[in-house]
Parts: C-alpha cells; structure tokens; sequence
C-alpha cells in the first residue's frame, strides 16, 4: 500500500442524505479514484485562479481524464470575490451547454470556492460541487459547511447562499507552496476551534503551533484533521446558522469590519480574524467572562502564529462601529457577538454592555496609535 493511502483520513460531514466526505493526506490530488465517484454526470467544470493553476491544475485535470471538463482561471485576491466574476463563469458554463448534471470543481483557496460554490448554487437553480482546497485557511474552514458567497462593497459575504459540496479533498502536500503569510492566516481558524470549543486542542496547539509554520506533515495533518471534525460537528447540528454554528464566526465581526474599511484584500481573511478574536477576547475579559490569564494565553498564541496583534491605526471606535453595523449577525437591529466564556468556551449574545465593547475599540485604537 503506497504512502498516501497509509496516511489518508477520511471524516464525513453528517447531513443524512446529503452526508460527505473530507478527505485529507498528503499526494491525493494524484489519486482519481477519490474524486470520480463524486461526478454523477460527465461535464466538469474546473474554476482555479492564476496562483494556484499553474502549480496544481494539470495534476486535476489527469484525475479527470474520462470527464468532458473545461476551466476557468479567475484572478487571484480577494477584491475579486464578485458578482462579476461569478458571472465570468456562468458565462462558460453556457458557452460550454453544460447541463443540469453537471459538476462545478473549485481548486484554490477560500475565494476560489466561495465563488466556486456560489455559481454552483445559482446556475440553473444548483448544480453538483466539488472543493479541492490548496490553503490551510480553505482546509480546515471554508471549503467545509456549503457557505457560498461574494462581497459587496458595502459589507462582506453578504450576498450567498448554502450549497454543500460533493466531497472535500484537502491535499496537505498544497501547502508547501503557500506563502507563509497565507499559512499564518490559516492558522487563524485552527486556533479558532480551541477556543470556541475544544480546550484540548487549544493546549496542544500552543505546543505545536512552531511545527505547523514550518509545515510539518504529520502535525498539518492532525491540526486539519481535528479542525475538521470540530467543524464538521457543528455543521450537522446546525447546518443553516440558525443557532450553534453562529460560533464558527468567533472574531469574524471584528475581522470583516477590518477587511471592508481596509478594502478587501490589504488585509488577509485569516489576519482580520486573528486580530478579531483577541478583540472579542478582551471584550470577555471586560465583560468578566475571562480572567487576566486567559486574555494573555490568547494574546500569546496569536503572536506565536504571527498573526497581527493590532487594530489598523486609521480606524476608531466610531470607524470600527459603523462597518460593524453591516453584519450578518445584526437582528433587529442589535448586534450579536460571538463571545468567550473561557477558553473553550463561546456563546453567541446581543446581552453584553455596550460601553465595554467601546472600551475595546478605544484600547485597540490607542495602542494602534502608539506603534
């Protein structure tokens, strides 16, 4: 038996008859027997970008070889995550007469199959969907769950629909191609999972966290492999946000206001929530919900990941609010946070004291002024 089958984990996403696999190791771009059986019809579309194709694409393209498939390689970054370029490949899945039948593959990072994901959904009201993630930040987050979506200049993600993929295959060996700004990003969302709900995990990482920067296999493997099942677990129980999985969005207010104001892409996904999960910390801390300990346990596994520790200096309170308001988690126009009860701990309120979060805003300004 060859290395990759030795070292390949599968874990399946529980959503009865829509249930799918992940698959993650490392070499499994090469092996089309995983693929194949998640293509019902014949037509296969491939949507890669002009990062990841030129690394990846050919090796996609041999495990498909009895498959009618055509590409589209989308510019890379994410102030391309539009509704124009979702019709960039709307407009050749027409040109191309693809069916009902047919497979949408995304090959890249979060954008690719957000974007991917999303044409999948709304050509000829859903089509089958394949995620094939080449960052750590897709791996262990966005590839798995159906969120699909585009930004809109006024806020991010706010325009999507749920729509869940075929199967998931991670390929750990992508990652050694990543930039290790984009790693760090990734390693945003791993830490994400320990502190919302996994103090264990949170622990080891705080061991492991110099082994994933510098790629080891093994430890990539098993950091993607329980960020997964974390995930995956949420996702059965509450597929459709409606309650639990709110918590995956653990900094993601902080974080989306800081990409949004910025412009999307000055900062990277990964970063912004980094930075945002110390702020919803802080605000915990305020709230009486952590202790001194904690905050400062949070604050040290963020640097160790080389994720920013600091607020863009150009945006305040007033600046942090107003990007805020445009929120998916905003109801009746209240503003939900995701925030700590410890570490592991998380709930999702609208029940929190207003000039405390003022408070955090006007910290993380003050000391973002003073760098």
């Amino acid at each position: 038996m060859n290395s990759t089958i030795d070292t390949l984990r599968t874990l399946t996403v529980d959503l009865g008859d829509r249930s799918y696999p992940i698959y993650i190791g490392g070499g499994l771009l090469d092996q089309p027997q995983l693929l194949a059986p998640h293509i019902p019809g014949r037509q296969v579309l491939v949507v890669s970008n002009e990062t990841v194709a030129p690394l990846y694409l050919e090796r996609v393209l041999k495990s498909l070889t009895s498959f009618q498939v055509e590409t589209v390689i989308l510019p890379d970054g994410e102030q391309y995550k539009t509704l124009d370029t979702v019709n960039t490949i709307y407009t050749a899945l027409l040109e191309h007469r693809f069916d009902r039948s047919c497979t949408l593959l995304a090959l890249g990072g979060g954008v690719v199959g957000d974007i991917t994901g999303f044409a999948a959904a709304t050509y000829q009201r859903g089509v089958h969907f394949i995620q094939v993630p080449t960052t750590l930040l897709a791996q262990v987050d966005s590839s798995v769950g159906g969120k699909t979506g585009v930004n809109h200049p006024l806020g991010k993600n706010m325009i999507g629909a749920f729509h869940q993929p075929r199967c998931v295959l991670a390929d750990t060996e992508t990652l050694n191609t990543l930039d290790d700004r984009q790693l760090s990003a990734g390693i945003a969302e791993v830490i994400k999972y320990g502190l919302i709900r996994d103090a264990e995990f949170f622990d080891w990482l705080e061991q492991h966290i110099p082994e994933l920067l510098t790629r080891d296999p093994q430890q990539l493997v098993y950091a993607i492999e329980r960020s997964c099942r974390n995930k995956a677990e949420v996702v059965a129980a509450d597929e459709r946000e409606s309650g639990q999985r709110a918590l995956l969005n653990l900094g993601h207010t902080f974080g989306h206001a800081i990409e949004a104001a910025m412009g999307y892409g000055v900062w990277l996904h990964g970063e912004a929530v980094g930075t945002g999960m110390l702020m919803a910390a802080d605000l915990s801390r305020r709230l009486g919900w952590l202790d001194d300990r904690q905050l400062t346990r949070i604050r040290a596994i963020t640097e160790l990941a080389r994720l920013p520790v600091h607020t863009p200096p150009e945006l305040d309170a007033g600046e942090f609010l107003k990007w805020m308001a445009v929120d998916k988690k905003v109801q009746d126009g209240r503003l939900r946070l995701v925030l700590l009860t410890g570490i592991g701990g998380s709930v999702i309120t609208d029940d929190y004291d207003a000039a405390k979060l003022r408070e955090t805003l006007d910290a993380f300004h003050r000391e973002a002024q003073t760098r």
